[in-house]
């Protein structure tokens, strides 16, 4: 199940922030200061899934921004048809605002 999702720019600021379970603000925090660590000092080389404390953290890169979902660790769910969610929900940001796409990928 997913527990959050996170868009994040390259300067580690939090841009949007869904939690779909109760946390509090500092624990909030304290994951995304840890999120923005991890997938800010990866490469395009690393794979895009990783283990982070009680979640499984799948993300993906568009240019300048991360977007970041978080879901249970002990779930066996399938994490390239959540790479393909982000992937829609790029393209849903593109019909709706026009040439967001464009722009991340040519940033």
């Amino acid at each position: 199940m997913i527990r959050f999702l996170l868009l994040i720019n390259k300067q580690g600021q939090t841009r949007l922030a869904k939690y779909y379970s109760s946390t509090t603000t500092e624990e909030r925090i304290s994951l995304e200061g840890e999120l923005v660590r991890k997938c800010l000092s990866r490469t395009e080389k690393h794979c895009a899934i990783l283990e982070q404390g009680e979640y499984k953290i799948v993300y993906r890169r568009y240019a300048s921004l991360y977007v970041v979902i978080g879901l249970d660790n002990e779930e066996s769910v399938n994490e390239l048809s959540l790479l393909e969610f982000i992937h829609n929900i790029i393209e849903t940001l593109d019909r709706y605002f026009e040439d967001v796409v464009l722009f991340l990928i040519t940033v």
